[in-house]
């Protein structure tokens, strides 16, 4: 198994931990935020979702050009749109060859290139910055009211 592959394989298993934190977080909470400087649970969810639409972008056309935009008022919305890119980015990377995986791109913001690496390597910064951002929404969920689900165990809430 290569890195693409082993990539394409922990996106098939952390989506579904991924939709179990989305579903704990309550609806009515979605502006919830733990700190002023901290980013709010629809923010957060945006992040995931626009990182994966950005990551589409990269596999078919080479380079990332990232332009932040305001989270839609709707949990759901958001959460929809955050299973679509995830899931079609899943079925990208796994069609990517060898050439498409290596090659260098540039990861812009606002049109000013920020990072350059291979495709491969971005790939694998924005799961992993994926992930991080989930921690983080797992950290929200109690303190909105919800509970907290197990992800690679169980929780005070989820016997897993």
């Amino acid at each position: 198994m290569n890195t693409r592959e082993f990539l394409v394989a922990r996106r098939n298993a952390e989506q579904p931990v991924f939709r179990k934190v989305l579903d704990a977080l309550p609806g009515d909470q979605w502006a919830y935020r733990p700190h002023e400087r901290s980013p709010s649970a629809s923010a957060l969810v945006w992040t995931m979702a626009t990182e994966a639409e950005s990551c589409c972008q990269l596999v078919r056309e080479g380079h990332i050009d990232w332009h932040p935009l305001a989270p839609p008022d709707d949990p759901e919305e958001t959460k929809a749109a955050h299973d679509r890119h995830y899931e079609e980015l899943t079925g990208l990377v796994a069609s990517m060859n060898d050439d498409a995986w290596l090659r260098r791109a540039p990861f812009r913001v606002n049109g000013e290139t920020k990072m350059e690496m291979t495709a491969g390597d971005l790939l694998w910064f924005f799961f992993f910055d994926a992930i991080h951002h989930r921690g983080q929404l797992s950290t929200y969920i109690r303190p909105m009211g919800g509970k907290v689900p197990a992800i690679y165990g169980p929780s005070a809430d989820d016997p897993g």
